[in-house]
């Protein structure tokens, strides 16, 4: 998983990167499939704010979270993201592996 980290109006310290990288590892303990991730932390006054954008086989999915601390800011990106993640685990393995449902036609006498 190649991960990248850029902060906007912030420098972004190998403290935060490390925090950054062990949460965003979580995504990869439910599914390594995951070809690029990108992290965007962001502050303004009172609002800290982390985004991500991370591209799967066939889709991208993006999620967004805010707090007054930007650590928790990151706890809840990690956390929407992994639900975002299992969401689109389950609906690939529901499709690639469920039978073709054929209704049975009532024999007319």
């Amino acid at each position: 998983m190649n991960l990248s980290i850029s902060g906007r109006h912030l420098e972004v310290t190998p403290a935060i990167r490390e925090y950054v990288l062990n949460k965003m590892s979580r995504v990869s303990r439910h599914f390594d499939n995951v070809i690029d991730t990108q992290v965007i932390l962001s502050i303004e006054r009172l609002k800290h704010t982390a985004e991500v954008t991370m591209r799967l086989r066939g889709k991208d999915i993006h999620c967004a979270a805010s707090d007054e601390n930007l650590y928790a800011a990151i706890d809840l990106l990690a956390d929407k993201i992994d639900r975002q993640v299992i969401k689109y685990k389950t609906k690939v393995q529901d499709h690639s592996h469920e039978p073709v449902k054929r209704q049975s036609v009532p024999a007319v006498e």
